[in-house]
């Protein structure tokens, strides 16, 4: 969500003479939000001593009505169908995503980025205690990733160098690492 500009903050340090960069500079705030509070206020009669009393939200939406929303600025989509559409083979967030964007600028409405659908749908999964599908057949691959440069093992009984390769192996969705070394 969007920070909002500190217009208590900003008009009390106006009435105490201070410019707009400077205001802008010890609220951090770009100067635009400054000059747009100050534009606001005073097309609306807005003054410090009226904010004052005031929480940060009420101060906010009085020099500037037409920003403050009831409710959420997105659409929600209907999380269950997503969830169901994922366990469709091919399907991914990214594509929901992209469906959802589309449906909604039909309608003309506003629509989240996708880094903010998919975390939506992750508290949606946590909330509802849902799982990700992931289809699977255990043992069937073996993710495997090189450990590092090359290393000379010694034989024990006839004291032979070899060169080996040190690689770590593991069993996908098992939890369970295995380690190997393979001779050259």
């Amino acid at each position: 969500m969007a920070r909002r500009i500190p217009v208590r903050g900003i008009l009390r340090l106006r009435a105490s003479g201070l410019s707009g960069n400077a205001i802008a500079r010890t609220q951090s705030v770009s100067k635009t939000s400054v000059m747009d509070t100050f534009h606001a206020a005073d097309e609306k009669g807005v003054s410090r001593d009226d904010v004052e009393p005031m929480s940060d939200s009420e101060a906010y939406a009085l020099p500037f009505p037409e920003r403050v929303h009831d409710g959420p600025v997105y659409a929600d989509p209907d999380w269950e169908h997503v969830h169901r559409e994922l366990a469709r083979v091919g399907v991914t967030l990214k594509r929901l995503h992209a469906e959802y964007r589309d449906e909604q600028m039909s309608k003309g409405g506003p629509f989240m980025p996708c880094d903010r659908f998919c975390k939506r749908y992750r508290e949606f999964t946590v909330r509802k205690q849902v799982v990700s599908r992931v289809g699977h057949r255990a043992g069937r691959i073996l993710e495997v990733d090189w450990a590092g440069p090359t290393m000379a093992l010694v034989g024990p009984a006839m004291g032979e160098v070899s060169k080996v390769y040190p690689f770590v192996a593991r069993l996908p969705f098992s939890r369970c690492p295995a380690s190997s070394l393979r001779r050259a």
